[in-house]
């Protein structure tokens, strides 16, 4: 008989189903061969899939935690993180904060009393860059400024003129695949602030084999300090603005940047591996 998983499926960013970041999440005993963690992971298709094991009390973090792409293990995901600290709150596997281990060092979510969760990331570093030959081409729009995020996202942010910019994107993913080590996130300011955020953007990462991503948490590392900057305050709200949308809050502190959202549950089930 084949081992049994408990398996479940999150939407992150969103308190509705069928929105946000789906991400899958197993809760493990220990983390099994790298090849078995990525099979599942493409098995699921999702732009993430979350592994998770309980560590040994009395140590710097409680649990250690993993991110897989259908096609590679990445070291930073905010919606995945966030699906995986909803879960371990509505199972009642952790109470109050909890410190995770992963490749981007130790992180700590916090479940509020509200449903919401805010995860406590490092800020990305913004490093001004020029505008790769070929990449406006590729994404379908003229950069207003570039700026290389880091060796932990790898993304180069991209801003652009305007939301209606941002929103009309129909990049050529493959040429996108030779501008950065694992995507672009293009970034205008929003149109209408009294809609209910203070800039958009659209997540391409083609690298890692997400085309395009729904919510992408990890970038708002990079968008937060980007635009608080900018507009001049340490608390905003972003829009990732793809077919499925959904709504990321963050607060500037330094080094660190809180990353603010809601998860809702739509599948649970046994994966029989």
């Amino acid at each position: 008989m084949p081992t049994t998983h408990r398996i479940r499926i999150v939407d992150a960013f969103t308190d509705r189903p069928f929105t946000g970041n789906p991400a899958g999440v197993l809760l493990l005993d220990a983390f099994p061969e790298d090849s078995w963690l990525q099979n599942v992971a493409t098995e699921v298709n999702h732009a993430e899939t979350a592994f998770v094991h309980r560590l040994p009390a009395g140590g710097e973090a409680d649990w250690a935690l993993r991110w897989f792409t259908p096609a590679t293990e990445v070291d930073l995901c905010g919606h995945a993180t966030l699906a995986t600290a909803h879960v371990l709150q509505v199972t009642g596997a952790a109470e109050g904060p909890v410190r995770f281990a992963t490749r981007s060092g130790v992180l700590t979510t916090t479940a509020h009393a509200d449903g919401t969760v805010t995860m406590d990331f490092p800020t990305a570093p913004l490093t001004p860059a020029a505008v790769p030959d070929g990449a406006a081409e590729a994404l379908g729009a003229e950069p207003l400024a570039v700026y290389d995020t880091g060796a932990h996202l790898g993304d180069l942010l991209v801003e652009l003129a305007d939301e209606k910019t941002v929103r009309s994107l129909t990049p050529d993913h493959k040429a996108l695949t030779q501008h950065s080590k694992r995507g672009i996130i293009a970034t205008a300011r929003a149109e209408d602030p009294a809609r209910g955020y203070d800039y958009v953007s659209r997540g391409f990462f083609p690298r890692v084999g997400i085309d395009e991503d729904p919510v992408t948490g990890s970038a708002h590392t990079a968008l937060a300090p980007f635009w608080s900057q900018r507009l001049g305050r340490a608390e905003l709200t972003g829009l990732q603005a793809s077919a499925r949308s959904g709504l990321v809050r963050t607060e500037l502190r330094g080094d660190r940047t809180l990353l603010t959202g809601r998860a809702v549950t739509v599948i649970e089930g046994d994966l029989y591996a």
